[in-house]
């Protein structure tokens, strides 16, 4: 490990010696470097916005990035940055002192989203949407006027989880936050290296290194999330199941789409039997059943309108 050399980063002085937390750590640091490798993350050369909100998840995946960085693994540029987005309470001299003491290179942002939020959102109404929406909105201007080129996240597997079962029971769709995104403009990346880490994996790392948590007064705040109820749900089928959450987020990366039901995702109109997966004689399903030069299209069901 690093930590055997005398030349010790500050963020990982201090480090627990314990058998237990050294395996912990091997596992983060694996796990996001698959992350990395599988999804095609690095862009060498390049500079990543990595987004600091002071919770548990996004100082794991600063501390992971720059021991990956550290050991000469990933060769980008990294710039921590924390929005401060004016909540009551909210403990400004936190983040940039500890991310001075720790020698991170950072950028600390004011911008008073929280008082939007409350304003236009109705009471009772949750405010995650607002208020992801306004703060990725501002994460995506500071990226462009610091030259970077990825805004990095700290969601982890389960977020990806829960966001997928939301979705499903909610929002009629079999889709999740991808570990890897191009933004609408298509001139930003979007980095989830922590998609393969379970957060409490995060949870423990974070605790052992006692970093100083700061906890959401905002969507945090608020009882009775959807997203709260997935978690629940989840929780109680790990717990009833061990293992369970790692062999659905399994499932997301081994998907196969003549198994659902989207024709816009796999031809079944020009699906026959005996032809397997493939046509035969090397033929292609075309758009809309139509299966070309020596096959007969299947008639239509419906009348066709007179012309």
């Amino acid at each position: 490990m690093l930590d055997d050399s005398d030349d010790i980063h500050p963020l990982f002085a201090g480090a627990p010696d314990s058998v237990s937390f050294r395996k912990l750590r091997k596992r983060i640091v694996r796990q996001t470097r698959e992350a990395i490798e599988d999804f095609g993350m690095i862009e060498r050369g390049a500079r990543w916005l990595v987004c600091l909100s002071g919770g548990k998840d996004s100082y794991t995946l600063l501390a992971t990035l720059v021991e990956l960085q550290w050991r000469g693994l990933l060769p980008v540029e990294l710039l921590a940055c924390n929005l401060d987005q004016g909540q009551p309470g909210f403990p400004a001299t936190v983040l940039p002192e500890f991310l001075t003491r720790m020698q991170v290179p950072h950028r600390i942002e004011y911008q008073d989203t929280y008082s939007i939020v409350k304003e236009k959102v109705p009471a009772g109404r949750t405010y995650c949407a607002l208020c992801s929406r306004l703060r990725r909105g501002n994460l995506y201007r500071i990226a462009r006027e610091e030259g970077c080129q990825a805004v990095v996240l700290g969601h982890h597997r389960d977020d990806i989880l829960e966001t997928f079962f939301l979705n499903l029971f909610h929002g009629g769709r079999l889709a999740t936050m991808p570990p890897k995104l191009v933004n609408e403009d298509g001139d930003l990346t979007v980095l989830r290296p922590l998609a393969f880490v379970a957060e409490q994996d995060c949870e423990r790392y974070a605790r052992a290194m006692d970093y100083p948590i700061i906890p959401c007064d905002l969507c945090g705040s608020q009882e009775g999330l959807q997203r709260q109820q997935v978690k629940a749900m989840l929780d109680e089928w790990e717990r009833r199941s061990p293992g369970r959450r790692g062999v659905m987020f399994k499932a997301l990366t081994n998907v196969r789409p003549s198994h659902l039901a989207d024709p816009a995702l796999f031809d079944f109109a020009g699906l026959m039997a005996g032809m397997g997966d493939a046509l035969p004689g090397g033929a292609q399903p075309l758009p809309g059943g139509a299966l070309g030069d020596g096959f007969e299209a299947a008639p239509r069901l419906r009348p066709q309108p007179a012309e």
